[in-house]
C-alpha cells in the first residue's frame, strides 16, 4: 500500500472523498467490511448493485492504487473489527475437546512463527536505544493488556530502566499529562484499541513524547497514534491468544538486557544473591 493508505486509515474518511451518489453505494461496505473480505471486484460489485468499471473507479477515488490494494485495507479493518463471540460461532461444537485445544496450540505457534518472519530486529534494538535514553519509560494499557504491560514493568525495573505504568483511564490521563520531549511511551491494545490506551497515546504525542504501539493490525487506532508501531497477531479459536506479543516483549527486554551487558551483569549477580538468601524465596 501506499503511504497515503498508511497514513489515512481511517474507512469512513476515506469513503467520505466521494460523491454523495458513491458513498451511498459503498455504505454496506463501510457497516459490515468482514462480509467483503473475500469477494472478487466482480463478485463485490454486484453485491453493491454496481457495475465493474464504476467500483474500480470509487476504489481509486478513495486513494487506493488498484482493487487489490483495497483488498488488503478491507482485510486489516475486518481483523480490527473482529468479534470474539463471531469467532468461537464459527467453530463447530466438536464434542472432541482435545481438538480445540489441539488447534488453540497451533494457532499460538502460528502467530509466534509469523512474528518471528515478520519482526525486523534492527527497529527492536533501536527501541532499545530509546528506552535507556529516555528520562523515564511509560506504559499504557489496560484490561486483559494488564498482563502484558506487568511483564514489561517488571523487567525493566529489573534491568534498572525507569518505568511507569498506567492501567486505569485515571492513571492514562494524569500520566500522559506528564509526558514530555524525554519520555519514551509504550501503548498496547489489541483489535479496536482501548480508549484509555489510544487516547493517553494521543496525548502523550501531542505533548511531544515519542510513543510507541503494540498492535495487531495496521488500522488500529493504537499505530495511528504512535510514531511507529509494531504488529503482532492476537488470534485465537477462542478469545485472544497472547502469545506472540509475550514473545515480542521477550525479545524486546532481551535486546534491553545485552545493549548495556556489563551493566546488566552487575545487577543481575545482585538479584541471584537475593534469589540465594533473600526472605522472598521458601527456604530449601
Amino acid at each position: 500500500m501506499t503511504e497515503l493508505h498508511l497514513e489515512t486509515r481511517n474507512l469512513s474518511e476515506l469513503i467520505a472523498r466521494l460523491s454523495a451518489k458513491r458513498q451511498e453505494i459503498m455504505r454496506p461496505v463501510q457497516e459490515h467490511p468482514h462480509e467483503f473480505v473475500l469477494l472478487t471486484v466482480r463478485e463485490l460489485a454486484k453485491r453493491l448493485g454496481t457495475d465493474t468499471a464504476t467500483l474500480l473507479r470509487i476504489v481509486r477515488g478513495m486513494g487506493f492504487p488498484g482493487f487489490r490494494d483495497f483488498k488488503e485495507y478491507l482485510h486489516a479493518v475486518s481483523t480490527m473489527q473482529f468479534r470474539v463471540v463471531s469467532a468461537y460461532g464459527e467453530e463447530a461444537p466438536d464434542s472432541d475437546l482435545a481438538a480445540h485445544v489441539r488447534r488453540s496450540l497451533d494457532q499460538a505457534i502460528k502467530n509466534i512463527q509469523g512474528l518471528k518472519n515478520s519482526l525486523d530486529v534492527e527497529r527492536v534494538i533501536a527501541l532499545s536505544r530509546r528506552i535507556y535514553a529516555a528520562r523515564r519509560v511509560l506504559l499504557f494499557g489496560g484490561d486483559l493488556s494488564i498482563s502484558l504491560i506487568t511483564f514489561l514493568q517488571y523487567n525493566c525495573t529489573l534491568l534498572g530502566i525507569p518505568v511507569e505504568a498506567a492501567l486505569t483511564p485515571g492513571q492514562t490521563v494524569h500520566l500522559a499529562r506528564t509526558a514530555g520531549r524525554k519520555e519514551l511511551v509504550i501503548g498496547i491494545s489489541f483489535q479496536r484499541g482501548l480508549r484509555q490506551t489510544v487516547e493517553g497515546l494521543q496525548q502523550a504525542r501531542a505533548n511531544g513524547a515519542y510513543c510507541v504501539g503494540l498492535t495487531d493490525t495496521f488500522v488500529s487506532p493504537i499505530a495511528r497514534s504512535a510514531n511507529e508501531s509494531f504488529l503482532v497477531s492476537v488470534q485465537a479459536p477462542f478469545g485472544t491468544s497472547y502469545a506472540a506479543p509475550m514473545a515480542f516483549l521477550s525479545a524486546l527486554v532481551t535486546s534491553c538486557a545485552y545493549f548495556h551487558h556489563d551493566r546488566t551483569l552487575a545487577l543481575m549477580r545482585k538479584a541471584d544473591e537475593e534469589q540465594r538468601h533473600g526472605f522472598r524465596w521458601y527456604p530449601e
